[in-house]
């Protein structure tokens, strides 16, 4: 399955393109805080460099941030909106990921936690993750919200 969602209305085209994993486990989703902006979660991903695909780009990150290899990587849906800390538009490509071992804050992350979307962390998560991936999940029985 694979949707696009978009919350800014006439965005003409994204100034920024960030690979993102929806890893869920025990029904609750991983997301992370950054040193920038620790009081603001995140999926685990990041912008992919020059030449590299939104796939290579994901991988790379989850082994830079969290120490892990993303298993049974699958596109699940593009989503437009503004970015947090950059302040500008955003394409978040979301993939739906397991992960081979459990994971552990490193590089640029401050902190790492799972929820549901609706628990202590849902005033804590970038307005991307929770106005369209989260319901998007709840939507798609991937999570129970």
């Amino acid at each position: 399955m694979w949707q696009e969602t978009d919350s800014v209305a006439g965005n003409p085209a994204p100034g920024i393109v960030v690979s993102a994993a929806a890893i869920i486990e025990e029904g609750r989703l991983l997301i992370v805080s950054k040193k920038a902006a620790p009081e603001v979660f995140y999926l685990p991903g990041g912008k992919p460099e020059p030449g590299e695909s939104a796939e290579e780009a994901l991988i790379r990150e989850l082994d830079e941030e969290l120490g892990v290899t993303p298993t049974e990587l699958a596109p699940l849906a593009q989503v437009q909106d503004v970015a947090v800390l950059e302040g500008v538009p955003m394409r978040l490509i979301v993939f739906t990921a397991g992960i081979d071992r459990a994971p552990r804050a490193a590089a640029e992350l401050a902190a790492l936690g799972w929820t549901s979307g609706s628990d202590r962390y849902a005033p804590l998560l970038a307005p991307a993750i929770r106005n369209q991936v989260v319901p998007l999940l709840v939507r798609s029985g991937l999570l129970a919200g």
